[in-house]
């Protein structure tokens, strides 16, 4: 796709400078929505709907912005790309280029790493229920770290094991950060990790010690997602900091996890990368002596805002005196975050972008459940048959849950860079529904 003529923006620009769509996205002079200088109706038009659109550049300079922030206070740092959140051969494939390591959580994400050619010694592999295939194809890669998560994995770990390998124990320190329960993961009542407070941490660290191959190397724990307050980190890291004195150990590692929030809303003010990183660092020197290696795993801040969902509108549904259904030809095969956690998000009518809003709307999508809706009581300008809509922010957790409930194949994956745009997944067909069929 050819580069846009540079123009200025348009007056009515709600979306230049917006916190929620991808750095450098503007009104053109259109009046379309332009992503990473790719006009959205001639991605519809060329790549269809729906499909997720990302501005390269954004998740790049976010992955610089983390290594800039490190850098002005510690040399003895490493940012995982928390994989999770955008598990793609090209994402794993642009973070390496960045110098990020990668943080898996399966046999399929280390898969994925590993063909984007990730180095597999910095390579973190995750997981709450890790099975012995994932464990064995983990070892036989030689990936870099282990992050054990139950007695019952160390026992499995060490067994499979006939070389040493580094790992990290997961604590569950006991705090619970504000954000929506279902992404809360460092309080008491948690399948991830191991308590501090029922003795199990002790155990798991005597288990390490005691294990033939486990060189126990550092401490890990991660305390939820989408997090604005950054006071609970300091108090994580405390806790860290009194188990280790307890045991009297000396961790080389500390990873002190991820979970930044970003903006969803105009109205959301998450902090900054800068006083995110500062925190976590300040923290670990402050109660830790001598200072271990600090690592963080960002995945939600790195990509989130990078991207959007282009959608075509299908149908408009008035209720009268009650609410207007903008129906679109998605909805929670796309996007599920909304269905799980009443997640909110903004919406545009992108070939329209430079009208101002005038109308009440509840975006709906296409499927066979009434709690299908993506974003509800949104202003609109107007919108029509026909329309494109974008919903922002959608650049995590968004293709990774993707699925083909009713049928409905996965959108393509489209990056858009100085005006070029390109499929780096593409999208499923029909055909590929019956692809995995064995009779």
């Amino acid at each position: 796709m050819p580069p846009q003529t540079e123009s200025e923006a348009v007056p009515a620009d709600r979306v230049a400078g917006s916190p929620v769509y991808p750095r450098g996205s503007r009104v053109n002079e259109r009046g379309h929505l332009e992503i990473g200088g790719c006009d959205i109706v001639e991605l519809a038009a060329e790549f269809g709907t729906p499909a997720y659109v990302y501005a390269e550049d954004d998740a790049r300079s976010r992955a610089r912005d983390y290594l800039a922030a490190f850098g002005g206070l510690t040399d003895d740092f490493d940012v995982l790309f928390a994989s999770k959140a955008f598990a793609a051969t090209p994402a794993y494939r642009l973070m390496v280029e960045e110098g990020l390591s990668i943080d898996v959580a399966s046999g399929g994400e280390l898969h994925m790493a590993l063909a984007a050619g990730a180095d597999p010694a910095r390579i973190h592999m995750h997981g709450n229920n890790k099975s012995r295939r994932e464990l064995e194809y983990a070892f036989e890669s030689g990936v870099g770290h282990l992050i054990v998560d139950s007695l019952d994995e160390i026992e499995l770990a060490d067994g499979l094991l006939d070389r040493p390998q580094r790992v990290l124990i997961r604590l569950t320190p006991g705090i619970e950060a504000s954000t929506h329960s279902h992404i809360q993961t460092g309080q008491i009542d948690s399948k991830f990790g191991f308590g501090l407070a029922d003795g199990l941490a002790e155990s798991a660290v005597e288990r390490v010690r005691a294990s033939r191959h486990l060189e126990l190397v550092g401490l890990h724990a991660h305390i939820g997602s989408q997090i604005f307050e950054l006071e609970p980190y300091v108090r994580a890291i405390e806790v860290l900091a009194g188990f280790s004195d307890s045991l009297d150990l000396e961790p080389e590692l500390m990873n002190v996890g991820g979970g930044l929030g970003i903006a969803y809303t105009a109205a959301d003010e998450p902090p900054t990368i800068e006083e995110y990183v500062e925190v976590k660092v300040k923290g670990i020197q402050k109660v830790f002596d001598p200072a271990p290696r600090v690592l963080i795993e960002p995945g939600r801040s790195l990509v989130g805002n990078a991207g959007v969902t282009m959608y075509t509108v299908g149908t408009v549904k008035e209720i009268p005196g009650v609410r207007t259904y903008v129906g679109v030809d998605g909805g929670m095969s796309d996007n599920l975050r909304p269905m799980l956690y009443q997640a909110r998000y903004e919406a545009l009518v992108a070939n329209r972008a430079a009208q101002p809003p005038d109308a009440l709307a509840t975006v709906a999508g296409m499927h066979c459940e009434s709690g299908d809706v993506l974003v509800r009581d949104v202003e609109l300008a107007a919108p029509a048959v026909g329309d494109l809509l974008v919903t922002p922010a959608t650049g995590a957790y968004g293709h990774v849950m993707a699925n083909n409930y009713n049928g409905v194949p996965r959108p393509p994956v489209v990056f858009c860079r100085d005006g070029d745009a390109r499929v780096v997944v593409r999208r499923e067909s029909w055909d590929d529904l019956l692809s995995r069929d064995a009779e």
